[in-house]
Order: C-alpha cells, then sequence, then structure tokens
C-alpha cells in the first residue's frame, strides 16, 4: 500500500532552491516508505502439506542374528576391544516382539519440490561413530549440504572407507578415541544407500544414504518410519534394505494436504532378505 503524506511549505524553506531540495526529499521518503521496516516472510502453508507413515515388518519366522566376532577371539584384530563381547551381525535386525525390520530406508530418489520449512537442514553436521568396533549408527541419512562428521569411541584405531556410486570415496584412518572427529562433504546425491566399511575391522559396514532433499527416513527397531512436510500430491517411494535391496523400487504414495497416509504393515516375504 502507498503511503500519503502531506505538508506545508514553511518560511524557513521558501527559497525556491530549499524548496526543491524538501520536495525531493518528501518525494523519497513517500517512495520508500513501503519498503521501511520489517517485511513479511513467506511461510508454508500446513494446509499444502502432509505426511507419510508405515512400519516394514518381516513376513516369516525371525532367524537369529549372527555372531560376527565371539566374546574372547583373541584371533581378530584388538582382540580387547572388539572381543570384548559377543559382536551381532547389523544386517537385519528384527523387533522380536513386532517383526518390524530396523534400518530400512524409504526416501524419494528426487524431490520437485521441497517445504519452506526444510529447504536448509536444521544442523549442518550428522555424527558417525565407532563403538566396541561397529559403526554407530548402522544406517545413516544425510543431506548434500550436512557434512558427516566420523569420530571414535574405541581405543584402537580404525579406518573410515565409503563406496559412493557418485561421490568421491574417502579412506582414511581414525585415531583412538577421537571425539573430534572428521568431516566428510557429499556433494552429490546417490541413487542408493552405498557402503562404508573398515577395512582393519572387515565385519564393520555401515549405509549411508546422500539426498539433496529431507524426504527420507529409515526404519526404527520396531519398523516404523515417518516423514513429514511432504508438498501434497502423488509419490514413488524407494523402499531398500542392505539384504533385500529393493524391497520397493516404486512405492506409490498419495499424499494429503494437512493430513499423514498411514501404509499401515508393509509385509516382506523372509525370502527377500535372503544373502
Amino acid at each position: 500500500m502507498m503511503h500519503q503524506f502531506s505538508f506545508t511549505l514553511t518560511p524557513a524553506i521558501c527559497n525556491p532552491r530549499a524548496r526543491r531540495a524538501a520536495i525531493a526529499g518528501w518525494l523519497w521518503l513517500a517512495l520508500a516508505s513501503p519498503l521501511i521496516g520489517p517485511q513479511p516472510v513467506a511461510a508454508a502453508d500446513d494446509d499444502n502439506f502432509g505426511g507419510v507413515s508405515g512400519q516394514i515388518l518381516f513376513d516369516g519366522d525371525p532367524p537369529a542374528r549372527e555372531i560376527l566376532v565371539k566374546s574372547g577371539d583373541l584371533k581378530v584384530k584388538d582382540p580387547a576391544i572388539c572381543a570384548a563381547a559377543d559382536l551381532p551381525g547389523d544386517d537385519l535386525i528384527i523387533d522380536p516382539a513386532t517383526k518390524g525390520v530396523a534400518n530400512v530406508f524409504v526416501y524419494l530418489p528426487k524431490a520437485a519440490a521441497i517445504s519452506p520449512r526444510l529447504k536448509a537442514s536444521a544442523t549442518k553436521h550428522v555424527v558417525f561413530d565407532q563403538k566396541g568396533c561397529r559403526f554407530v549408527p548402522h544406517a545413516l541419512f544425510a543431506r548434500t549440504d550436512q557434512r558427516v562428521t566420523v569420530m571414535s569411541n574405541d581405543e584402537c584405531q580404525h579406518n573410515t572407507h565409503t563406496l559412493p556410486k557418485r561421490g568421491q570415496p574417502i579412506n582414511f584412518l581414525l585415531t583412538g578415541l577421537n571425539r573430534d572427529g572428521i568431516p566428510v562433504p557429499n556433494k552429490l546425491a546417490e541413487p542408493t544407500p552405498f557402503e562404508v566399511k573398515c577395512d582393519i575391522h572387515p565385519w564393520m559396514k555401515a549405509w549411508w544414504l546422500i539426498l539433496d532433499h529431507p524426504y527420507a527416513a529409515i526404519s526404527d527397531a520396531a519398523g516404523k518410519f515417518s516423514i513429514t512436510d511432504l508438498p501434497a500430491g502423488d509419490y514413488e517411494f524407494r523402499v531398500w534394505h542392505e539384504r533385500a535391496h529393493d524391497i520397493h523400487r516404486a512405492l506409490k504414495v498419495t499424499v494429503a494436504a494437512g493430513k499423514t497416509t498411514d501404509l499401515g504393515a508393509i509385509k516382506v516375504p523372509a525370502a527377500a532378505f535372503k544373502n
């Protein structure tokens, strides 16, 4: 809205030159006034966004987790740390109560639009730790505007070796008890999660997913996942696990404005998880 101003020439500015200068100043103020002061900031309208949730379930009798390193095994590297207790595999973790499958990636391969609230990541680094000769977390999601900070809580030396399809692979040594961490930038989005390993302790493996948008989730211990702030519309989600790979390559979902679409139980046959 254009502001209206009125003014009266006082005797002090009846001189023609002074009058012209005063009028110019008033005109500048009149034209600039709409730009002065706080300006409105575009905000996300909650009515235009929704979410999706669900639960990944193992359809069959859950197998026992394989023990990768047995307690007291002196043949492994750094047994005082790595063989302090039985070390179970993380490649297939099933909740015995619900049969939920942990560490399943659910994500959009590409996002045409992003909620204004999520244009940039709220945190600029994601922690990737090493504890008891295991990577923590086993499954990690980060965006291209974030760095993965690799740390170690173990007294022994580890190395972190990434195997992305598009990005630059890295391979570096990490000294024991390094709590400062080494930042790893990931500038390119990846089509699928990629393997991260420790060559010193070959059972140590993890998976990273790098995307240039926020629409991804990793199933929790009960197999549950949730993705929020999606623009309303039709989508095809990829559902991926390290043992089964593509559980769904294009899971069709309609996200309604102001609502969360609950997909319920997504049952995956036991045979899909066989190596």
